[in-house]
């Protein structure tokens, strides 16, 4: 994603808050947080300019540039602090008090350890299962702050052939954090987009990537005629559900931010015990 990309979410978030006035302090909160994912994703490019495309041999995640990021996660935590919900803003005041050692881990943890990032986790139990592990919310923060590195090695990876249609990034092993509807001949093509690289692979109708489920009749999908661009994709066997955004039918849309601002398709899904695949970064 380079810089005209992250414009593009800044922009849609804004444009979006007068649409879907329930969103509007959750698209304020991405849209600032989008603008320093657009200055540090400017800054990596600069001092990794020059540098050859990574093999596609390589895993994404098997190196994390320290030297480079560490530096940068300071102001990142004091801007979490001054912007976000409560919940949040408190971590990130409680890690920027824990020293670059801290961040450090909270870093690793989730580059190389854990990505799971559970709805209302309770941190507690997270720390008393797994003392080496960071809480639910640290992950939150680390997941936002890498975002922008990530997608830069995903920009800057050599291409590979995927084989099949994988329910998990072919290139970081992210899961998907929402689905793209793309015109195809009669018909529209499905893709889904990675949680933490935004790499997107083509992906089969009728499959849920969270349990494999193919049969049809399990599979559904619900929407509603205020947002008719965003449909609910729902599995009847595990009872998970992702959204998808249908560019056929609004090409304006920028899937991730249009994701972050359709909350009453999740308070639908919720209410009818579907549990969401990946939570984004507004907790939803």
């Amino acid at each position: 994603m380079n810089s005209g990309g992250w414009d593009a979410r800044i922009r849609r978030a804004n444009d979006l808050i007068s649409s879907y006035p329930f969103a509007a302090e959750g698209l304020r909160f991405y849209a600032r947080v989008a603008t320093f994912q657009k200055a540090l994703s400017e800054e990596i490019q600069k001092a990794l300019a020059g540098s050859p495309k990574i093999s596609s041999d390589r895993p994404l995640r098997d190196k994390l540039d320290l030297f480079l990021l560490l530096p940068k996660f300071p102001g990142f935590l004091s801007m979490i602090e001054q912007i976000a919900p409560v919940p949040l803003a408190e971590t990130a005041a409680s890690l920027a008090q824990r020293g670059p050692a801290g961040w450090q881990h909270a870093i690793e943890d989730f580059w190389y350890r854990n990505q799971e990032l559970a709805v209302g986790a309770d941190e507690t139990e997270i720390q008393s299962t797994d003392r080496g592990a960071a809480t639910n919310s640290d992950r939150v923060l680390a997941w936002i702050f890498l975002q922008p590195y990530a997608e830069y090695l995903a920009n800057h990876r050599e291409i590979a052939v995927v084989d099949g249609t994988p329910s998990t990034c072919p290139l970081c092993g992210g899961k998907p954090i929402v689905g793209v509807l793309r015109s195809q001949g009669d018909g529209a093509k499905k893709s889904l987009v990675c949680m933490l690289c935004a790499h997107e692979w083509v992906f089969r109708r009728i499959y849920c990537p969270a349990c494999g489920e193919e049969r049809e009749p399990q599979m559904a999908y619900y929407s509603a005629p205020e947002i008719a661009h965003v449909r609910v994709d729902v599995c009847d066997t595990c009872h998970t559900y992702l959204k998808s955004v249908d560019l056929t039918k609004t090409g304006l849309a920028v899937v991730v931010v249009d994701e972050l601002a359709t909350i009453p398709l999740d308070l639908w899904a919720r209410a009818h015990g579907y549990e969401k695949l990946q939570m984004n970064l507004l907790g939803t």
